[in-house]
């Protein structure tokens, strides 16, 4: 299969990639949101799979990928759950850092420097993937998600986040979280590559998935919290989409 990574998205994570278990540092905004992303996903894979979430380790005997899993904010509380975890990205330095920071939490992790189309050609398959902003960042979308679906054994699921496009976005992700409260490295993100709600599901679909939820992400600047929404998916979003049996 081609690959659908863009070298020049790689590059801009590669040289943040030490810094990803500082809380305060380029990545704060992720460590701001994991909860949250933490929430919904844990909420999603547990009603298909029915699974409860009181007990020591509801996600034992699933497989689950995190593709882009960058420093391993999710893949880790995935592995404390229960669930075997591959944790796949392109930029190769992500790797020894999740390794290393997995190590010390006493976590067993198979972190890979490899990419969607590469698991497919080794013939992986998964219950779940975790697909958390990184579409955005791919050189093929369509291309991208498809590789996801192939990954998904029948049955299995996919939540997959990113960003919409329009002014509320680009006021809120491009010139408030890059130049003024410098959250990230200016030039972290291109809006033009940032994707709608419905041309997603539109791409999840035509990728041979079956989109069942959205929901919105939503930042409080009062309270500096996120929160879920059912209504408000202007900026931050998700969606959880199947692969029919």
């Amino acid at each position: 299969m081609q690959t659908t990574i863009d070298p020049g998205e790689v590059a801009k994570f590669q040289a943040m990639a030490a810094e990803w278990w500082d809380p305060n540092g380029k990545f704060k905004p992720l460590h701001m949101l994991n909860p949250c992303r933490l929430d919904y996903i844990t909420a999603q894979i547990a009603a298909e799979f029915g699974r409860d979430l009181a007990s020591p380790k509801p996600f034992e005997g699933l497989r689950i990928l995190d593709i882009g899993c960058g420093g391993g904010l999710l893949s880790e509380p995935m592995a404390r759950l229960g669930a075997t975890v591959v944790g796949a990205d392109a930029a190769e330095r992500n790797i020894p850092v999740a390794r290393v920071h997995a190590e010390a939490q006493g976590l067993d992790i198979d972190y890979r420097h490899t990419t969607a189309e590469a698991l497919v050609e080794a013939g992986e398959e998964f219950d779940a993937v975790l697909n958390m902003e990184v579409v955005e960042h791919v050189a093929d979308p369509t291309a991208f998600l498809t590789a996801c679906r192939m990954l998904l054994k029948s049955g299995g699921l996919m939540v997959c986040s990113t960003l919409n496009r329009n002014p509320k976005s680009f006021m809120m992700a491009i010139v408030g979280a890059e130049h003024i409260m410098r959250w990230l490295p200016r030039g972290t993100h291109d809006w033009a590559r940032f994707i709608t709600p419905d041309e997603l599901f539109a791409l999840l679909e035509t990728a041979g998935l079956d989109p069942v939820d959205r929901k919105g992400f939503v930042f409080n600047p009062l309270q500096w919290s996120w929160s879920i929404s059912d209504r408000d998916l202007s900026v931050n979003y998700v969606t959880t989409s199947l692969k029919q049996a």
